[in-house]
């Protein structure tokens, strides 16, 4: 995802039945400056344990608390392509460097590797383990990635917004198992469900008024006790369709998160970690940046902020997400005094380890010896060979759908920028769609958010370079929304531009990508809705008359309001297509060929003025 830009995605709805009949390590100097403790602080023993059974013998006063933790994976259990599948790494001499990281079997054996000789180790996930996830995940209703999880030894996660993408009910399906309600058993063993626990601490059923899954989760290990509690954020509604999130009511963060924290300190839980599906912009790109630099917690901004000031002092540190950004900051907590603040990116391409130190005598965290930083999970060390035979048994039964080459490109086709070549294709193919539905559309917009990666030149298997299988297609758009006509007004077409930098947007605007014909001035050294110069929004060269009507073709997210575009959930006359990846799939095959390749498209449609 941009780093301008939060990760807000809409529903998937799952297409299975209808295809299966057809080491890098940097401290940061985030961290914070270790106070000194007693000699009898240690790691444990080896070994690592949550069996609650105590082991008096040889304990001191303090005791090292390893936390391992990763957000935002969504399905990707396979290296993820092109700039999705590298991390941005600072130099000691300032320079920066790319490496290639993800995948679950190389993550697998990071992890295990840095659990060794840690007893004391817990491994927890900020949300959006799964949703819009690639085909190998996305074809099986996410099953390959809860089995993943399971044998990586996840402790607990939080919920984020696309663990409601296909609704409560698939939710906790996931986590308590059993076939698919239409789909049925996809091998002869019934899915088990996730051996972790779904903390939605914030997520109520509107009948009931409680959590629809466990609000917080307590670690024990030989008398030392850790509470977790999870929440997703507040805005799920706006960015989730509606019938994902039917039902259900989402509660502000902090006061969640503060209300569950009283509640452990009541049963004598004093160590207490926030898994909070919500997230910042961090001031560089580069994972190992200095987010303390020139202070605490300067180089970050976002919602992740104001929610880490707000969190009572009772929570020791707070593992985030949901931006799709790295980070490791202390930002000072409503007392005044330092707090750790984190997030891994996404995808798998890092993790964190951070160092909790936990009183025995107190049963808190001491939080000034606080430790963290974020590491790449390098392809450079051995596939962990559990994940492998995992990976080939889902692949095994996804390959006949996946590997189908449905069209060609001469090069990368990129979703990067404030306007993409990924994002001017998809609009061409949703406008061509439309057209074809009827030849009165005029135009098609396409949220960013709903563009999950790249198209690569590089053969992602045994294709060839250049071509694009259904799996690569379907990694791209993997939500299966359907493509609506609507009819707007000049006015309202107008006023849809000036959303994507306005109200919900403003802070961190979201750029509709566009069909070929639209095209206007960005003005970024103004503010607000004035950054859409209105004098320079042409449709074909002729300025759009706000008194005219236009056709506008776009994805049932976007045709039903979501992500702050109010106006476009106003338009009339609606027409429901085929859903978005045939209409991709259809053009990618009208419009490539072996012989005559597509190449990207300019990006040339938006004039952005900085």
């Amino acid at each position: 995802m941009p780093a301008t830009a939060p990760s807000h995605q809409p529903r998937r709805r799952r297409r299975t039945s209808r295809l299966l009949v057809a080491a890098a390590t940097v401290v940061t100097a985030g961290a914070l400056a270790a106070a000194a403790l007693p000699a009898s602080a240690s790691t444990g023993g080896n070994g690592r344990g949550n069996d609650g059974q105590g082991q008096g013998h040889g304990q001191g006063r303090y005791q090292d608390i390893q936390l391992l933790s990763f957000n935002d994976l969504h399905g990707n259990l396979e290296p993820p392509a092109g700039s999705s599948g590298r991390v941005t790494e600072v130099q000691p001499d300032g320079t920066t460097e790319t490496v290639d990281a993800g995948g679950v079997e190389y993550l697998a054996t990071h992890l295990r590797e840095a659990r060794k000789g840690n007893r004391y180790s817990i491994t927890a996930a900020g949300g959006d383990m799964v949703g819009a996830s690639p085909l190998l995940s996305g074809l099986f209703h996410d099953e390959p990635t809860i089995e993943a999880l399971n044998q990586l030894d996840l402790d607990v996660t939080s919920v984020g917004n696309h663990e409601f993408d296909e609704g409560a009910r698939e939710l906790a399906r996931l986590q308590n198992g059993g076939c698919h309600p239409t789909e049925g058993c996809y091998t002869d063993k019934t899915f088990k469900g996730a051996d972790f626990p779904y903390l939605a601490a914030n997520v109520l059923d509107e009948k009931t008024k409680k959590p629809i899954l466990k609000p917080y989760w307590v670690w024990k290990q030989s008398g030392v006790k850790v509470g977790f509690i999870g929440v997703t954020l507040e805005g799920t509604p706006g960015i989730v369709s509606a019938e994902g999130v039917k039902g259900l009511t989402f509660k502000d963060e902090v006061e969640t998160i503060n209300k569950y924290a009283k509640e452990l300190q009541r049963q004598g839980v004093k160590s207490i970690v926030a898994l909070i599906h919500e997230g910042g912009f961090p001031a560089s790109s580069s994972y190992n940046y200095d987010c303390d630099s020139p202070g605490a917690g300067d180089g970050v901004s976002g919602p992740i902020v104001d929610i880490a000031r707000n969190i009572t002092p009772q929570v020791d540190a707070l593992v985030t997400g949901h931006t799709h950004n790295a980070y490791v900051c202390t930002i000072p907590d409503p007392a005044g005094n330092p707090r750790t603040v984190t997030s891994a990116s996404s995808f798998g391409r890092l993790y964190t380890d951070t160092t909790l130190t936990y009183d025995r005598a107190t049963g808190d965290i001491a939080r000034t010896s606080v430790k963290s930083a974020n590491h790449v999970v390098t392809r450079d060390v051995p596939k962990a060979p559990d994940m492998t035979r995992l990976i080939d048994r889902w692949n095994t039964l996804a390959a006949p759908i996946g590997n189908r080459p449905v069209g060609y490109v001469t090069a990368d086709i990129n979703r990067d920028g404030t306007e993409s070549p990924l994002g001017d294709l998809i609009a061409d193919a949703q406008l061509a769609y439309g057209k074809e539905q009827d030849p009165e559309t005029d135009l098609a917009l396409m949220n960013p958010g709903g563009i999950r990666a790249p198209l690569t030149y590089a053969a992602s298997g045994a294709e060839g370079d250049g071509v694009v299988t259904y799996a690569e297609a379907f990694t791209v758009q993997p939500f299966a929304n359907t493509v609506n006509l609507k009819d707007y007004t000049g006015a309202q077409l107008i006023q849809v531009l000036k959303e994507q930098v306005s109200g919900p947007n403003e802070a961190a605007p979201k750029i509709l990508q566009i069909s070929s014909g639209l095209t206007y001035t960005l003005d970024l050294t103004k503010s607000g809705a004035d950054r859409v110069v209105t004098d320079s929004i042409r449709l074909n060269g002729a300025p759009v008359d706000e008194n005219a009507t236009y056709r506008v073709a776009s994805n049932s997210f976007l045709a039903g309001g979501g992500d702050g575009f109010t106006t476009l959930g106003e338009g009339t006359n609606e027409s429901v297509g085929a859903d978005d990846l045939a209409a991709f799939e259809q053009y990618l095959t009208a419009n490539s060929s072996a012989g005559s390749p597509l190449a990207p498209p300019a990006a040339d449609r938006i004039t952005v003025v900085r």
